[in-house]
């Protein structure tokens, strides 16, 4: 079956024939690549056309597709049994690598995703401080909780509205919107609430695009939440072992109360965690009166590929090669698209947003309105040519060491021919 044959079935079967939106190449004029297989830094669909991924499953992948010693861990644990729902050693392991690499925290507890970790860590919050609102960031998204589907009417702190139906009135208000980079608003939004639990950020917003902050904010934000008793919550989900094994909190030196992290973390399996100071972790049930529980926590499988995932990531030199690698697929685009678009690439380290736009951007209302049409014609180019990028003008895209220079050189060849 080809791609379009696929997805007509699947739209049968599937709300909007996807199980979730950001595959759905909505916006764009070709249909969903329905994938088939992959190896290292490429990927083929049901009709066996190869491609090289960029998209590296949205971020988890940072070895690449099928990494030969995650994989045989996988194998491993799958041999042993799938699921206990019971405590076992594997988590324990990995627990342990992460805590004793990471000087910010003492403890650290498995989910199954980024949203349940993120969902997790807002109750905290609430359970530890006593009180009820949450400042989020207007570009910044953190899953699909209620109260984070949230989005400003003027971009300015104050209660918002919902950006999703299903999202109740009650819910939004316990949620305020500030604009990235808004010092003012910021201290006004604190300054006009004194209920405000916690501050949740994404300390590199990239979800929006790729939107790096200023280290200045970032400490302005940092010291607001002290000043104010709240807590802050870093979402690291994608920078989290990606910036570096600790992620932004060790880059930029700002330490969080609590962090949320989940994609590389897994090795490729769904997984998410909260982590966070003895005190802080020690409020999640059996032992505090915050609950959390999971079916499917710390499952035996997730956690294998997890620590054979990091430990190569903890090796001398990976994230060194890693950005070197990025630096050089960077500098390739940049000169193709200054030669046949009218696109910028920005990047940090080994991720890389594609932006129609002659200035920085670092919030959303900066973002230029022809992003969706640009995206969709260079998307229309670089399909054919075998490479796959995140199939939304706002999404980011992904490098992995399996981004090696053979595969470099493939890509000046599919970009030139």
């Amino acid at each position: 079956m080809n791609n379009t044959t696929l997805f007509e079935e699947a739209k049968k079967y599937i709300p909007g024939g996807v199980h979730s939106p950001v595959r759905s190449f909505k916006g764009l004029d070709l249909t969903p690549r329905f994938m088939n297989r992959s190896e290292g830094a490429y990927i083929w669909d049901e009709e066996g056309k190869q491609y090289i991924d960029f998209c590296m499953s949205f971020g988890p992948l940072i070895l690449g597709h099928k990494n030969p010693k995650v994989r045989e861990a996988i194998l491993g644990a799958v041999d042993k049994g799938w699921t206990y729902g019971a405590c076992e050693k594997y988590s324990l392991d990995l627990a342990k690598f992460i805590v004793e690499r990471i000087s910010f925290i003492d403890q650290i507890r498995f989910v199954s995703s980024g949203t349940e970790a993120v969902m997790t860590a807002l109750r905290l919050a609430r359970g530890v401080s006593g009180k009820s609102k949450i400042i989020k960031f207007n570009g910044c998204y953190h899953g699909h909780v209620d109260s984070m589907l949230i989005k400003s009417g003027s971009g300015l702190a104050g209660t918002a509205e919902a950006s999703s139906l299903g999202v109740t009135p009650n819910t939004s208000k316990d949620t305020l919107i500030v604009n990235l980079g808004d010092k003012e608003a910021l201290e006004k939004c604190f300054k006009e609430n004194n209920d405000i639990a916690g501050l949740i950020i994404e300390p590199l917003p990239a979800n929006y695009g790729l939107l790096e902050q200023d280290q200045d904010f970032l400490l302005f934000v940092k010291e607001i939440c002290q000043k104010n008793n709240a807590l802050l919550i870093f979402d690291e989900v994608i920078s989290g072992f990606r910036i570096s094994f600790g992620g932004m909190a060790e880059k930029t030196g700002i330490e969080p109360d609590i962090v949320t992290y989940g994609k590389v973390i897994g090795g490729g399996m769904p997984v998410g965690a909260i982590a966070a100071k003895k005190e802080i972790m020690e409020h999640l049930a059996p032992i505090g009166g915050v609950y959390q529980a999971g079916t499917l926590s710390a499952n035996p499988v997730a956690m294998c590929a997890g620590l054979a995932n990091l430990k190569q990531l903890a090796e001398d030199d990976f994230y060194t090669n890693l950005h070197t690698q990025t630096e050089k697929i960077v500098a390739v685009l940049k000169e193709w698209i200054d030669q046949h678009t009218n696109h910028k690439i920005v990047h940090k380290e080994s991720l890389f947003w594609l932006v129609s736009s002659e200035q920085p951007v670092r919030s959303v209302d900066r973002i230029p309105t022809s992003l969706n049409a640009d995206f969709n014609k260079l998307n229309n180019i670089f399909i054919p040519k075998g490479i796959y990028l995140s199939p939304n003008a706002y999404e980011i895209g992904f490098v992995s060491s399996a981004h090696t220079d053979e595969v470099i050189e493939d890509l000046k060849k599919r970009l030139w021919n």
